[in-house]
């Protein structure tokens, strides 16, 4: 059987694909195991520095495999188990395949085209930055199904969409375009090739101080919930731990010198 998510590794660029074109890479039970998977090897590679997030085929990620769903393969969402049961940290399994690129150490770029409905976009709302192609189509789909948003998508969505509109797209189910999708919060670029673009942004992330941008991504994952005392001493706490290091230091030197750093991690 075709693995359900490749990963590929070069100039510590890991470039992770959900492979499952045949059903525009739909969720169903093995496509989340899967997902945890590659995440739980992305976490303990340490020669990983960035992580470009694609879909193989037409599409990045059609949502839920509702066939799957209906007839009740595993522990799809809507199975009699209790979804409150905390089994991957602070989130279950189906949570955890979304809120997962979040907690990644490294920065995870998300290039999204073709339809992304429902986890398939909160899926690609855990990456750090999404690229999305202007013609993609994407919908807050669940409310369609009968559903909410359980895919870790609110405690994604906080912060970079605004509380009016992920209603309106909440309650409605409404399409919207991978252009709209900048004004609205979910975009961070949209451009006509959203994985050139990801790998560009990656390559240049793969060039800085690799304990540095992890220590910058653990600060920007804290920052919606301390406040600014806490803010502050995190900041100095992190400062602390790359400030005067060889790798700080090569990083002053490449950059004086123009050329390529060579990191001892």
């Amino acid at each position: 059987m075709t693995e359900r998510v490749t990963i590929t590794i070069d100039n510590h660029v890991a470039d992770v694909r959900l492979n499952r074109p045949d059903k525009m890479n739909a969720l169903d039970r093995t496509q989340f195991e899967a997902i945890i998977e590659a995440q739980a090897a992305l976490a303990a590679d340490s020669s990983v520095r960035v992580v470009v997030l694609s879909g193989e085929g037409r599409s990045f990620c059609s949502g839920l495999d509702i066939s799957a769903m209906t007839a009740g393969e595993g522990d799809s969402p809507g199975a009699a188990r209790s979804l409150a049961e905390r089994t991957h940290g602070n989130a279950n399994l189906f949570q955890g395949v979304a809120i997962g690129w979040r907690q990644l150490p490294v920065p995870v770029i998300a290039a999204v085209h073709g339809v992304c409905f429902g986890g398939g976009l909160q899926l690609a709302s855990g990456a750090d930055v999404r690229i999305m192609s202007p013609d993609a189509r994407l919908a807050v789909m669940e409310m369609k199904w009968g559903l909410v948003p359980d895919m870790a998508g609110f405690a994604l969505w906080r912060g970079y969409v605004r509380d009016d509109v992920l209603r309106e797209l909440t309650y409605t189910n409404r399409e919207f375009s991978g252009a709209e999708a900048l004004s609205l919060g979910f975009a961070t670029y949209v451009e006509d090739r959203p994985l050139e673009k990801a790998r560009d942004i990656a390559a240049q992330i793969a060039l800085k101080h690799p304990r540095a941008i992890r220590e910058a991504k653990r600060l920007c994952n804290t920052l919606p919930d301390l406040d600014e005392d806490a803010i502050l001493m995190a900041e100095s706490v992190a400062q602390d731990k790359v400030i005067r290091t060889a790798d700080q230091i090569e990083a002053v030197m490449a950059a004086m010198e123009k050329r390529a750093p060579a990191f001892s991690e």
